[in-house]
C-alpha cells in the first residue's frame, strides 16, 4: 500500500508512522504543512530502539507530494488542513513534541497498532 502521513512539523508522528509503515513493507512518505528542520531525536530514538532504518528521514512539505499518488492519505491530527490535498482518515493523535521519551515511546505503540489494522 502507499500511503502518505500528515502533520504541521513533519518531526515525529508523520516520521515515526512513515518509518513503521515501511518496515511492514508499505511504501510511505511524510510531509508537513509547516515542516520542522529536523526530526525529533526521541522519535529517532524510538524507532531505532525497534531496529527501524532513520537515515532517510527527513521533514519535507506537502507542497512537494500529490494525493493520487497514494492510496491513502492519513493525518496524524492537531486539526491538520491541506487544502491542496486530500485526507481519507484522521488518526487525531496527540503531537508528542517537546515532551518525554515515554510520550514518544506511547506514540509510536498507537502508531503502530493502526498500522496493523490498514
Amino acid at each position: 500500500m502507499r500511503l502518505l502521513f500528515v502533520c504541521v512539523g513533519n518531526s515525529c508522528r508523520s516520521q515515526m508512522a512513515e518509518a513503521m509503515a515501511r518496515h511492514l513493507g508499505h511504501e510511505a512518505q511524510s510531509a508537513g504543512t509547516h515542516p520542522a528542520a529536523n526530526v525529533s531525536e526521541h522519535a529517532l530514538t524510538v524507532l531505532e530502539s525497534k531496529g527501524i532504518e532513520t537515515q532517510h528521514l527527513k521533514p519535507k512539505s506537502i507542497d512537494g507530494f500529490k494525493a493520487d499518488d497514494f492510496d491513502m492519505v492519513i493525518s496524524m491530527g492537531c486539526g491538520v488542513s491541506c487544502p491542496s490535498i486530500r485526507i481519507d482518515e484522521d488518526w487525531e493523535l496527540d503531537d508528542p513534541v517537546g515532551q518525554s521519551l515515554s510520550v514518544f515511546q506511547a506514540t509510536a505503540q498507537e502508531i503502530e497498532r493502526r498500522l496493523m489494522l490498514l
